[in-house]
């Protein structure tokens, strides 16, 4: 039997977190579903230090995790794409893999997913207690701020990496680089509900972050306007029904 959920985990040039990240993860989600009920999946987006051999080490001891490898960086919303479609669970969570991640509240969403109508496609993280540099957290809640106002999404913290939902829910969604940023409102645009869920945030212990204050903020906003164009181009038919022959 294919396991039920996956977990997601983008990595790039995470070599000293990335083994205790799959370990802890592995911990946390076999007391909820066994040792055979998930999978994790990370994708390393190309890293130029040592994190795909640090994973494929890990393969012998942890046999619930598979490692996929991309020729190219392609970044985060790229290696969630290809996690994604290669994942064999319903329910999907992705989290970063840096070790700022819980992967106890990454389990908990997937539970708290799972008990949600069919018609709720994401749990989305809300980070609490941020651990960040206070430049960090303005840069973060001016974009946050300026997306949720112009789109509407009802979403607090859409840079949290901790996201659970449905697969058969992202693959209807359009791809296009830094689109983990506004899956709350793509997915709104499908028609389902998005719930949020608190979780906890640590301090990075290994490697450094991705941007700059001003690039993340360039970066967040950036597709903006093409997701508000986005939305405003879409006609829902309402509730599809088959009808008999």
């Amino acid at each position: 039997m294919p396991p039920s959920v996956s977990v997601i985990v983008p990595v790039h040039n995470e070599e000293g977190a990335c083994v205790q990240v799959a370990e802890e993860i592995v911990a946390e989600f076999s007391k909820v579903y066994g040792a055979d009920g998930f999978e994790v999946v990370f994708v390393d987006d190309s890293s130029s230090d040592h994190t795909l051999a640090r994973l494929n080490e890990a393969m012998a001891g942890l046999p619930q995790i598979r490692v996929l490898h991309h020729g190219k960086n392609v970044g985060k919303s790229g290696a969630i794409r290809t996690g994604v479609m290669a994942a064999q669970g319903n329910i999907l969570v992705t989290l970063d893999g840096d070790g700022q991640n819980p992967a106890a509240d990454a389990a908990r969403m997937t539970q708290v997913l799972g008990a949600a109508p069919a018609d709720i496609g994401m749990v989305a993280g809300i980070r609490r207690n941020r651990q960040d540099k206070l430049s960090k957290k303005w840069a973060s809640r001016w974009a946050n701020g300026i997306r949720k106002a112009l789109l509407n999404d009802g979403c607090d913290d859409t840079g949290c990496g901790l996201k659970a939902f449905r697969r058969e829910v992202f693959l209807r969604l359009p791809y296009f680089d830094q689109m983990h940023r506004y899956m709350p409102s793509l997915i709104a645009r499908e028609g389902y509900g998005v719930l949020s869920e608190p979780v906890d945030d640590r301090l990075r212990t290994t490697g450094q972050s991705k941007y700059t204050n001003l690039g993340r903020l360039a970066v967040a906003l950036s597709d903006l306007p093409g997701v508000i164009w986005l939305n405003s181009r879409y006609r829902k038919p309402g509730k599809v029904t088959e009808t008999g022959r």
